[in-house]
């Protein structure tokens, strides 16, 4: 993680289709085969839960994850390359993690590719455990790469405030 100190306390909050342009320059910053417009749209408008990182006014970094059941499934996570290494996709992730909890899911569930040793390694560092492997999952540059599944059991969780947010939930 980078010492360096960031100006502006981060926050968090949902997404709106005004973000898009800006999600979609993270997107193509950070991955070779980006989602396109069109799934964040969709992730937007049938409600997914859709949320962006911002240190002042600058969009970072950004999830989406759905919650059917008792399940979570985090679908996306993505923090811009210039803004990698400063903790911002811990700070995600526990945002995630904490808002299946208030939706009450007792498993969250993720693909990474095996290629991304960094994300794998925030998801470990976080209590994922790998589960399985989805063949041919991703595109990539010689033909498909597999995709790793990994899942969180959820354990207790303190209640949520009028809010929705966790007592201890910064954003």
């Amino acid at each position: 993680m980078s010492t360096a100190r960031v100006p502006f306390q981060p926050r968090i909050r949902p997404l709106t289709s005004a973000d898009l342009d800006r999600v979609m320059d993270i997107e193509r910053e950070a991955y070779p085969y980006p989602w396109t417009r069109t799934i964040f749209e969709d992730c937007i408008r049938v409600g997914y839960d859709c949320h962006g990182l911002l240190v002042g006014s600058s969009l970072c970094g950004y999830t989406v994850q759905t919650q059917a059941a008792d399940e979570s499934h985090l679908l996306n996570l993505c923090i811009g390359p210039q803004w990698q290494r400063q903790g911002f996709g811990s700070m995600l992730l526990s945002y995630a993690i904490r808002l299946a909890r208030s939706h009450e899911c007792v498993s969250m569930f993720l693909e990474v590719r095996p290629s991304n040793e960094a994300g794998v390694a925030l998801y470990q560092r976080n209590g994922f455990h790998v589960i399985g492997i989805r063949r041919d999952y991703y595109r990539a540059d010689e033909g498909r790469e597999d995709a790793v599944v990994m899942r969180l059991e959820l354990g207790p969780q303190s209640v949520p405030s009028p809010t929705g947010r966790a007592a201890t939930d910064p954003f």
